[in-house]
């Protein structure tokens, strides 16, 4: 039998396939600073969202294919872009009029509006390491600020005043005319007004390491490039930050990707190796837009959390991350589901299936057991059914299919059934339609409470989708498939449903018995 190292060198799973791309880069030799690095970078001029979330869980699996492959310790970085200045003032902060006379400040430079952070970058730096370390990730944290004012960036700013002319050439090749004109790779943050400058450069002095500029008023200025005087422009600061920090893994969206052969060269004109790139697909929302963080489409973290696990949402961030797919309330009992059925299926796989296998990528070889002895999708049902308000009442029903299930050995069933609550009350309930059935589905369900009513068979739910099934079958429904269709759209108001055999074992037979003599009233149509 194959160990998981071997079952993963051929494994065509995208964590494992671009951990293999990543090890080539040290197949003659392993890396000087004696570890392979991942990064992750975050720009904290808002609050950290879904995208964020994808992105280090990505990386994160990736990270963890690498391990399995390769005795190479690695780090996985987040690098926080707070030195840049403040364009705007937020408008979901207490008191914004305060903040507007600090416009164009480095983030860490304006002072934080909620009173708790020495400014308002610490504070967004400590939701964004709160968020991180919530989720469970492994990382260390960077600030921008601290790398240029500490030195840890000199000696490639430096460089880059060297090297001015030949990154200005790679820049203004992609720049229109008359953005040319003006533009430089340094930003130079002025000594009095702290304020972030874009300005054009007089002069660089490459072999002093320093910049000459006039501010908005006209006054000249040489400032030298390091300690925190200057910083760089965002596309320069990509590169030069590999550069520094000698990169070799990075990720970032498919609106990046035009700009890949910009970051890659100034990383080597500054004396670099390019890192190894992966560009994921974006998310859409239900109309197929794509999800933006100021337009606020989508789902949010805390969104998916209210209506599902953290390990569903790392599920969904797992698959298919080069197509581009839609994120909405929709996709959630389907993620789920999925997710639990992988769960269930580990223990019983070999190291191949295992390397293949979306939870080993979610937690590593720790895979956890599920407990979920009854499928969300069902578990929405019987809150639609029984009107759940609370998990309490699912329960109920739950005890009596599971009696070794309780909330306490089942933590996972637990949750989802809190979950169901919700997502029910919030999605299901206001879009319901129920409708009357129809003369054949009319017989079809006569005769199905006549068979419930004389059931010995116990909560079989093989034997009552057998059941079903034959009834269907009997009253000539064409495909079989219109039959279920028609349970679901007259006795759960529809179109889509669960396996009725295991609804009918989970909700019970003389309950089930009750709902379609209800349904034959028009009690549940009206």
């Amino acid at each position: 039998m194959s160990t998981l190292r071997d079952a993963a060198m051929t494994s065509k799973a995208w964590p494992f396939e671009e951990a293999r791309a990543l090890l080539k880069r040290y197949e003659k030799a392993p890396p000087e600073k004696g570890f392979v690095l991942f990064e992750t970078g975050y720009g904290p001029s808002g609050l950290p969202h879904i995208g964020t979330f994808g992105e280090v869980a990505r990386t994160t699996m990736i990270r963890r294919a690498f391990e399995v492959i390769s005795d190479i310790p690695t780090r996985l970085i987040c690098f926080s872009d707070d030195l840049d200045g403040m364009r705007k003032v937020p408008g979901n902060v207490p008191n914004p009029e305060a903040l507007k006379e600090h416009l164009q400040r480095p983030l860490t430079s304006v002072p934080d509006p909620f009173g708790t952070h020495d400014s308002f970058g610490g504070h967004n730096n400590a939701m964004l390491r709160r968020f991180l370390d919530t989720f469970g990730f492994e990382y260390e944290f960077y600030s921008a600020t601290e790398f240029y004012r500490s030195g840890q960036f000199d000696d490639v700013l430096l460089r880059a005043a060297e090297r001015y002319d030949a990154i200005m050439q790679v820049m203004l090749a992609s720049l229109r005319d008359e953005r040319q004109q003006t533009y430089s790779c340094f930003l130079p943050i002025h000594p009095e007004t702290g304020r972030v400058l874009y300005v054009p450069m007089k002069n660089v002095d490459g072999v002093r390491g320093e910049i000459t500029f006039d501010d908005e008023t006209g006054r000249e200025w040489t400032l030298p490039v390091t300690g925190g005087n200057v910083k760089l422009q965002w596309k320069p600061d990509f590169g030069a930050r590999w550069a520094a920090l000698d990169v070799d893994f990075e990720m970032y969206g498919k609106d990046h990707s035009t700009n890949t052969p910009i970051y890659d060269r100034i990383c080597e004109i500054l004396g670099g190796r390019k890192p190894h790139h992966f560009t994921y697909e974006l998310f859409l929302d239900d109309k197929g837009q794509k999800i933006s963080k100021s337009s606020g489409n989508g789902l949010s973290i805390d969104e998916w959390l209210t209506y599902a696990s953290t390990e569903s949402l790392s599920y969904f961030m797992y698959l298919k991350p080069k197509t581009a797919k839609r994120m909405y309330f929709d996709v959630i009992p389907k993620a789920m589901d999925e997710y639990h059925q992988q769960l269930r299926a580990y223990p019983d796989q070999d190291a191949a299936a295992r390397c293949n296998n979306p939870v080993f990528h979610i937690h590593g070889t720790n895979v956890p057991v599920s407990t979920m002895v009854v499928p969300f999708a069902m578990l929405l049902n019987l809150a639609s059914v029984s009107a759940a308000e609370d998990k309490a009442t699912l329960w109920g029903f739950i005890r009596r299919y599971a009696p070794d299930a309780t909330p306490e050995t089942n933590a996972d069933l637990d949750a989802a059934a809190g979950f169901a609550v919700r997502y029910y009350n919030d999605f299901v309930k206001p879009t319901k339609v129920f409708r009357q059935p129809e003369p054949r589905e009319r017989l079809a369900l006569e005769q199905v409470v006549g068979n419930l009513k004389a059931w010995e068979g116990g909560l079989d739910a093989e034997a009552l989708q057998s059941m079903i099934f034959a009834v269907g079958k009997e009253h000539g429904f064409e495909p079989l498939r219109d039959w279920f269709t028609a349970l679901y759209e007259v006795l759960l108001g529809a179109s889509q449903g669960p396996r009725f055999g295991g609804f009918i074992a989970l909700y019970g037979v003389d309950e089930t018995i009750a709902l379609i003599e209800g349904a034959l009233r028009g009690d549940l149509a009206g």
